[in-house]
């Protein structure tokens, strides 16, 4: 919720940070920080000096992405920015570079445009991929106004001509969690695909675009949904890696992000997600594909409700609102948060799926409009994250690597394509 802060003898709103934000700011270092990409393919060339023109007109109705971070004593927080909005920028072949914030204006998101596609990549700290993508989506519809097309609001697209309201700004997490029980995790590290690393700030991005109702009836075919039937297939060609490397076996874990507000009636604009991590054991046996898929759907369907997601999100805050956490200053906090995800982070993750879902857009907006593209930007440890977002019958797929080798990425194409399941690939490698 926002509040009035006295600051230079001038009124301004500041807010806290969501309690998933909390984490990112002491994971920053200097080659890394926790970036993804939204991209919005448009059927005609984009005009920068309009885009420009409806970014700022856009950024208004967004009061919690108008905001540059500031540091407290115990807590960062984010502040109203009284920078011009951010400079909208040709497209980079290196996406999801780290943020610094004295830089872009001192805001937490980066615009860029090629050819017709309009992207953004967006500083973590943020808002998960549901506020991104009501902020894309609303930046492209005033972008098609200005440009003459009768654009209204709905679905993912928001009235710039209403205010903010203080359901979008709160965080949810705040709101929703009340759990008293203890939340169970795994402690044991797992299984990580390892490769020639590429030079500081550079990836390999490999997306393959799949027809939705095929993947959906090979999916239904096996009883399952699309998120368990990707996050299988990745979690099979991981397992298969690490066996034909002939080394001790690892558990191999695929981490599955989910969208709180499909189980709680939040429409927060800020961070409402939390992961699951489904894994297999390879010491106890050998596992088909079919085990796999049945171990997945078992586990994301058994964990995947109300109660269990209120204990983790319950878990998360207690260590917020901790007194002597609260208590630490934020110097030693950065540095316990940097070591701790250096030490732990990503070493109980072999790979990642985020899988946002359906985008939608108002009708008659969806003639100008030819896919959507998400990607997460790559961890430091795990070679590929994967990323999912479908429009209309299109399914973007895209792996941002930061090895030179491509083999998972060929791997789990191909097993689509031998599965009957057409895949068109696009990348930037040379």
């Amino acid at each position: 919720m926002p509040a009035k802060k006295e600051h230079a003898h001038k009124q301004k709103t500041w807010y806290k940070l969501d309690n998933a934000a909390k984490v990112f700011p002491g994971q920053n270092s200097s080659k890394w920080s926790n970036i993804y990409r939204l991209s919005i393919v448009l059927k005609e060339k984009i005009r920068p000096e309009l885009l420009e023109q409806a970014l700022e007109q856009t950024l208004v109705r967004f009061p919690c992405f108008d905001v540059r971070m500031r540091r407290g004593f115990f807590w960062y927080y984010l502040e109203k920015n009284d920078h011009p909005a951010p400079p909208v920028l040709p497209d980079i072949q290196n996406p999801c570079h780290r943020i610094r914030w004295h830089e872009n204006n001192r805001f937490l998101f980066r615009v860029y445009y090629y050819e017709g596609k309009i992207s953004i990549d967006f500083y973590h700290a943020l808002s998960d991929a549901y506020g991104a993508s009501r902020f894309l989506a609303t930046l492209a519809a005033q972008y098609l106004r200005l440009l003459g097309h009768e654009i209204p609001p709905g679905e993912s697209v928001l009235d710039i001509n209403e205010p903010a309201s203080s359901e979008e700004l709160e965080d949810s997490f705040v709101r929703f969690a009340s759990s008293k029980a203890k939340n169970k995790t795994h402690n044991s590290f797992v299984y990580h695909a390892k490769g020639e690393r590429l030079p500081a700030h550079t990836m390999n991005i490999t997306t393959g675009y799949i027809p939705v109702d095929i993947l959906h009836a090979k999916a239904k075919s096996y009883g399952v949904t699309i998120t368990e039937f990707l996050s299988s297939v990745l979690l099979d060609v991981m397992y298969h890696k690490q066996l034909n490397e002939k080394r001790k076996q690892k558990d191999v874990c695929v981490q599955i992000p989910v969208n709180l507000r499909n189980t709680f009636p939040s429409i927060t604009l800020r961070n409402f997600s939390l992961c699951y991590s489904a894994r297999i054991n390879p010491n106890m046996g050998e596992y088909t594909f079919e085990e796999i898929l049945r171990q997945v759907s078992l586990y994301l369907r058994y964990i995947n409700n109300p109660k269990e997601l209120n204990t983790m999100m319950s878990a998360n805050l207690k260590l917020e609102t901790n007194p002597f956490m609260r208590s630490i200053p934020l110097f030693l906090k950065n540095i316990g948060v940097g070591l701790a995800y250096q030490m732990i982070g990503e070493k109980k993750i072999s790979i990642m799926l985020s899988n946002f879902g359906v985008a939608r857009l108002p009708a008659e907006m969806e003639p100008f409009v030819e896919r959507f593209i998400l990607m997460t930007g790559p961890g430091r440890v795990n070679g590929a994250r994967w990323a999912a977002v479908s429009y209309q019958n299109t399914l973007a797929l895209t792996a941002a690597n930061i090895y030179k080798e491509s083999d998972m990425e060929r791997e789990l194409f191909t097993r689509l394509v031998k599965m009957g399941i057409p895949v068109k690939i696009e990348s930037n490698r040379n």
